[in-house]
Parts: structure tokens; C-alpha cells; sequence
């Protein structure tokens, strides 16, 4: 499927929750990691991200930033990925207008989700192995949703401490899983798809 993007047209995967989802009145988008080093909408993380969603009765979106698969454009470092997110945004909330927003990113995607998570305002925020040293978090607000971060204690990607340093410094904090995992959570991912289901439910019971 492809939609109208400000580079161009995007390349998105659209997914229905699962058949016996109770709720089914959200919308899940997802970002996929660094396009520069192969990342795309069809990565296994952000695949679970989408299995995890559709579980929980949440539609789902995968789309490729610009440059990437059929996506028009060129990398932009995170500014015009932003854009397109907010393209998708825009195109989801017009052709389902009763449904509620999630968000979610992996590694550059997360980046690029909490750049536009004060425009969204989701109802819930997932990042998975944020890339805190390589884009200056510190400039970005926080949402004011409940956040889940996940993150792999083998990262050799993303710096574990300094995302467990992140996590800290906010105010309030996001929820924070650690896993026994790499950053592409080889071997893992089953259980990574078991731990966002397992967050989101704490975040809403808490509610």
C-alpha cells in the first residue's frame, strides 16, 4: 500500500488486530530501525512490535521512511522520517477517525517516534533499544502517555548504561524491561513480543 508522504509516496504494511481481539478501536505505528544499515519496516523487531499490537486488538501500520523499499525520498537523519510519520499519522486518523493511537520505535526508529510523540499523543509509547548517545535525547520532550522502554542488557549497538541513565533522569520515569539480549534480540523474540504485551498490560492496569 502506498500513501502520500511530504518526499514523496510511502510504502506502508497495514495489518487487522488478531480475530479474537476483544478491543479493536486502536491504531499501532510502528518505526523501524536505521535505513543506512539495512533497516526497514520488515525487520524482525519491528514484525514482533506489530505481532505483540494486533494481539492486544490494535491495527497496525508498518511503513518504510523515505528512501527505503518503494518509499520516495532520500535519508534525512531523523527530521524528514519524523515528517513521515506525521504523514501516516494524518493518513490513519482520517481513514479510521474512532480509533486511538499507539507508538512505537526500534533503535533509530524510537528516535524518530519520540520526535513526534507530542504531536501524536498516543496512548501508549513503546521504544525498544534507544540510541541515547547517538541523537541528542535531551532536546526532546517526553510524552505524557505511559512509556515502555525495552532494552537488551547485551546491546552492542545501543549502550545499555546509558539508556538505563536515561531512564533515570525522567520525570516520571517510563517503564523499563531488561532483557538478557543482543540488540536484534536473536533467539529472543518471542520473548521480547511476550514483555510488550506484559508492559502494556501493567501500563493500563495502573491507569
Amino acid at each position: 500500500m502506498m500513501i502520500p508522504g511530504p518526499a514523496g509516496q510511502l510504502e506502508c504494511l497495514m495489518a487487522p488486530p488478531e480475530a479474537d481481539a476483544v478491543d479493536k478501536n486502536r491504531v499501532a505505528l510502528i518505526c523501524h530501525p536505521h535505513p543506512l544499515y539495512g533497516g526497514t519496516m520488515r525487520n524482525k523487531v519491528t514484525h514482533m512490535l506489530e505481532k505483540a499490537f494486533r494481539d492486544m486488538g490494535a491495527h497496525t501500520i508498518r511503513f518504510n521512511f523515505r528512501g527505503v523499499g518503494e518509499s520516495d525520498g532520500v535519508f534525512d537523519d531523523g527530521v524528514g522520517e519524523s515528517e513521515d510519520l506525521m504523514a501516516v499519522y494524518e493518513w490513519a486518523k482520517t481513514t479510521m477517525p474512532h480509533c486511538k493511537f499507539w507508538l512505537a520505535g526500534f533503535s533509530f526508529g524510537s528516535y524518530v517516534a519520540l520526535r513526534a510523540v507530542r504531536d501524536i499523543e498516543p496512548e501508549q509509547f513503546v521504544t525498544v533499544a534507544p540510541p541515547v548517545e547517538r541523537y541528542d535525547y535531551t532536546e526532546l520532550d517526553p510524552p505524557d502517555c505511559p512509556w515502555l522502554v525495552i532494552q537488551g542488557d547485551e546491546d552492542d549497538v545501543v549502550s545499555p548504561r546509558a539508556v538505563y541513565e536515561y531512564v533515570e533522569q525522567q520525570n516520571p520515569k517510563p517503564q523499563l524491561v531488561t532483557m538478557k539480549a543482543g540488540h536484534f534480540f536473536h533467539r529472543r523474540l518471542l520473548d521480547l513480543k511476550g514483555a510488550i504485551k506484559n508492559g502494556i498490560l501493567r501500563q493500563v492496569n495502573n491507569d
